[in-house]
């Protein structure tokens, strides 16, 4: 089977943690690849998620690195068996970005989500209408049937929220996102009703981060969050200029946990952020 040109972020985020697990026994690639009949190109491309790996070579690969995680080594084994083409994402596979793809899968598998947002409502919360507000102010202007696309995709996420079993979702909002009128008045208002209806479900958290807060400076980057099987398989996702970026090292992981406990702590309570989009609302 000739190697994956392009593995998704959760294929690579399999190798990862195989490399991860490798190099803490100070075992060689090529020693590895020898345990698989295979050579250190295999391991490579093992790693990479170029190529995928069974269950039963997973454990082996496992026990030869003499790791003890056996949490973490029964969620990557469950990781084995996920075959590239079942989510429902995959239709959108060619037509649209493939990172935002891997954001549907990276909610999809989430045991729980946490969202910093900053000038837009979160993604999971959007009417269409906002959503295809906030796409078509795109510089340069999408082509109408990739902005389709798009909102369409982000509605269909919306069902991680809806299914069973669906996954605790913690939103931090600042009240700048609260305020911008993304397709005028009336759009903005029926998305803020929505907000506040999304608050009161079971499972679900919203709260505010006041103008007035003083803690609130320089941490002004918005952030997923999202709680995997096991600690170690967090992963952290962020958008920048130049794209999405997908986070799991250590370092990372501490201090997006840390950026969200911080700005959680200087948000308003449930209940005075349910007010205050409440009153925003009246505003407009």
């Amino acid at each position: 089977m000739p190697p994956r040109s392009s593995p998704t972020a959760r294929q690579v985020r399999l190798g990862v943690e195989l490399r991860k697990m490798r190099e803490a026994a100070g075992m060689p690639a090529r020693e590895a690849g020898a345990l698989l009949g295979g050579g250190q190109p295999q391991i490579s491309h093992i790693e990479s998620g170029r190529y995928g790996i069974s269950e039963e070579r997973l454990r082996r690969l496992a026990a030869f690195y003499s790791c003890s995680d056996s949490a973490l080594i029964d969620a990557l084994a469950a990781m084995t068996h996920e075959q590239r083409g079942e989510g429902w994402w995959e239709a959108y596979r060619g037509v649209l970005p493939a990172p935002m793809l891997d954001l549907a899968e990276l909610e999809h598998h989430a045991t729980g989500l946490r969202t910093i947002q900053i000038t837009d409502i979160p993604g999971l919360f959007q009417t269409e209408e906002y959503a295809r507000a906030v796409f078509g102010s795109t510089i340069p202007a999408l082509p109408p049937a990739e902005l389709d696309a798009r909102v369409a995709l982000r509605m269909q996420r919306q069902a991680t929220l809806r299914r069973d079993g669906a996954p605790r979702y913690e939103a931090v909002i600042h009240e700048a996102a609260l305020r911008m009128r993304f397709g005028g008045r009336r759009v903005a208002l029926t998305q803020l009703e929505h907000l506040r209806e999304q608050s009161d479900r079971p499972g679900v958290s919203v709260r505010v981060i006041p103008f007035s807060s003083q803690e609130y400076a320089g941490a002004s980057r918005a952030m997923l969050y999202a709680v995997g099987p096991v600690p170690a398989l967090d992963t952290v996702q962020i958008e920048a200029a130049h794209g999405v970026s997908f986070l799991d090292a250590d370092a990372h992981l501490r201090r997006y946990r840390s950026t969200f406990e911080t700005l959680a702590s200087s948000a308003l309570s449930e209940h005075e952020s349910r007010d205050l989009i409440h009153a925003i609302a009246q505003e407009l």
